[in-house]
């Protein structure tokens, strides 16, 4: 059963301090980390119940994780069983925080491990979890960043209006007393600051990659150019380049390697600032010259701006007060690249490693979470600010992207350094006051005003009629969902696909404040409709060229991947280079 949330702040496994108003001491639940399906059993081969937001709550019907039936890399750590709506569902034990409920605090090390933690500066309520994490790889360290700040001080100073966005449907989480929003992010309390703000929440396999060093790590030095390519390889902003001849991984690895950055840090936020899509392209194809209406008037009096020739993959300079005072994501990003002479890909990426490591790495914020939350104790001028993003789950999104592609390079076991923060006083109750929590009834936001027309293409997306394109193989339910939702609104999105992946023949609705619309997805190259591109869709698109069986509808568009009207070895060959990863099939 959903319950309105209450946290309880813990080391991994089993030692939690009371940290809300009022307290579920003899239930167990997992709070959502990433949105994620609920199924009806532990694989990915059972049917969806449902999908779940960022802050969503539910009871734990077993705290034990069960096994993974189907043991194909979907979810290698298990599942959760949980109480969903009354109904016994399972989630990806990767993608949700497990909150038990709390024993007996321990005051001395019983295991060499946790002496170990304990003579690095690690109170007894990260052991567990630490200790969890050094027993399936040993050749991880953890240090202590003995920030010497009151924990409910810290909580306090990040949440003043507007400075804690998140992406949620939470209620409980939301800051009714402020009206700041940015898209579809808005301001939270409290609660939800004190959730990320808790480096005990994020000690899993996956999450923990927010502390990871983000300078450059000579042991990962052979393997810098596969992660940087991993990571971005998905994205149009790589895309658009590679399919011009130009490969900006390689960029990637040069200011990482010249200016003492890790590329995986690079790429990662490239990634998270960027996203997948097309929302954000005149930040980096650099051709971008055009009125821009409620940009400030410039100096020929006029809102024409010529941009040309100028990019930035960081987003650096696109802060929420820049675009919602005047002038929005282009002006805002590609004045900053003028400002800073970013006028090549090359001196852009490797631009953008320069300012990360002059602005935040060289003065002591050298991790994700520490770029979000400047509790550098040598930051005593800044302290509580100068942080790169306002939203508060980048640093899990930009852990998970960096998790993702280790695993994928089996890299999980290098010699990884992370950085912790301990705070004084983690005990502290944190007072939510007035409202206290709420019952949050599922939520969700208003309609968005905007065309639906508007709304695809705003996220970076295509329409022609009632058919959505522009979107790239292997692109989650997720992903499309929340950058659709980004524009939409929470909750006015739905899509039902086949598989994980959207694919060929999925259908997205879309509710705006006067219509709701049905839309078909097509992705080039896809004629099977599970999202991907390989060797079943080359075989459909041989037989249907040989006349053994014919493609129809939006199917059969798929597999005319030149759009010259004619299904042959042109698209043959296109599919080939794709699914040999020689070329890409152009999904614009």
């Amino acid at each position: 059963m959903k319950k309105s949330v209450v946290l309880l702040f813990f080391s991994f496994v089993f030692v939690f301090f009371c940290l809300t108003l009022n307290v579920y001491a003899s239930s167990d639940y997992v709070i959502f980390m990433d949105s994620n399906f609920i199924r009806k059993g532990p694989s990915t081969n059972y049917d969806k119940l449902g999908l779940e937001n960022v802050g969503s709550v539910y009871n734990l019907l077993d705290s034990n994780v069960i096994a993974d039936e189907r043991k194909n890399g979907s979810c290698d750590a298990g599942w959760y069983k949980i109480d969903y709506d009354g109904t016994t569902g399972y989630v990806c034990s990767e993608y949700v925080t497990p909150v038990i409920a709390p024993e007996e605090e321990k005051t001395e090390p019983t295991t060499a491990c946790e002496a170990e933690m304990k003579e690095a500066g690690f109170p007894a309520s990260y052991w567990s979890g630490l200790c969890s994490l050094k027993q399936a790889h040993p050749n991880w360290e953890f240090k202590a960043v003995i920030t010497g700040l009151d924990w409910t001080s810290a909580v306090n100073s990040f949440t003043s209006c507007g400075d804690s966005l998140l992406q949620t449907s939470n209620s409980e989480w939301i800051d009714t007393s402020c009206s700041y929003k940015e898209g579809g992010f808005v301001s939270v309390n409290q609660e939800a600051v004190a959730y990320y703000l808790d480096p005990r929440n994020f000690f899993s396999e996956r999450y923990i990659f927010q502390f990871e060093d983000n300078r450059y790590n000579s042991a990962l030095e052979a393997h810098y150019a596969d992660i940087a390519r991993v990571i971005v390889d998905g994205a149009d902003f790589y895309k658009y380049h590679y399919n011009l001849g130009y490969d900006i991984s390689k960029d990637i690895v040069e200011g990482g390697k010249t200016y003492n950055v890790s590329p995986t840090h690079l790429a990662s936020r490239m990634y998270q600032e960027l996203g997948t899509g097309t929302r954000l392209q005149n930040l980096y194809k650099g051709n971008f010259a055009g009125e821009i209406s409620y940009a400030p008037v410039n100096e020929d009096g006029t809102h024409y701006y010529d941009f040309r020739g100028y990019y930035n993959f960081y987003n650096i300079g696109v802060s929420g007060y820049c675009v919602t005072g005047g002038g929005g994501a282009t002006y805002c990003g590609l004045k900053k690249a003028i400002s800073l002479g970013w006028n090549s890909v090359n001196k852009a990426i490797v631009g953008g490693a320069t300012f990360l490591y002059d602005d935040y790495i060289s003065i002591g914020q050298y991790t994700s979470y520490l770029e979000r939350f400047n509790v550098v104790p040598t930051n005593s001028s800044s302290l509580y600010m100068h942080y790169y993003m306002a939203n508060m789950q980048a640093p899990s999104s930009e852990a998970s992207t960096a998790y993702n592609a280790y695993k994928e390079l089996g890299l999980l076991d290098s010699a990884f350094v992370f950085y912790i923060p301990v705070y004084n006083n983690m005990n502290a109750s944190i007072d939510n006051s007035p409202s206290g929590p709420v019952d949050d009834g599922g939520s969700s936001s208003s309609p968005s005003s905007s065309a639906i027309g508007t709304i695809v293409t705003s996220a970076g997306y295509k329409i022609s009629g009632d058919t959505i394109k522009g979107i790239s193989p292997k692109t989650s339910v997720e992903t499309i969902k929340g950058n659709l939702e980004a524009i939409a609104g929470t909750g006015n999105v739905k899509v039902q696909a086949a598989e994980t992946y959207v694919g060929t023949g999925s259908k997205i609705t879309i509710t705006n404040s006067s219509e709701t619309k049905t839309l078909t997805v097509l992705v080039y190259g896809d004629t099977s409709g599970d999202g991907e591109i390989g060797a079943l869709d080359l075989l459909q698109v041989q037989k249907n060229i040989l006349g053994a069986s014919s493609l129809t509808g939006v199917y059969k568009e798929a597999a005319d991947t030149s759009r010259d009207g004619v299904i042959g070895a042109l698209d043959l060959l296109q599919m080939q280079k794709e699914i040999l990863g020689a070329g890409k099939i152009n999904q614009s």
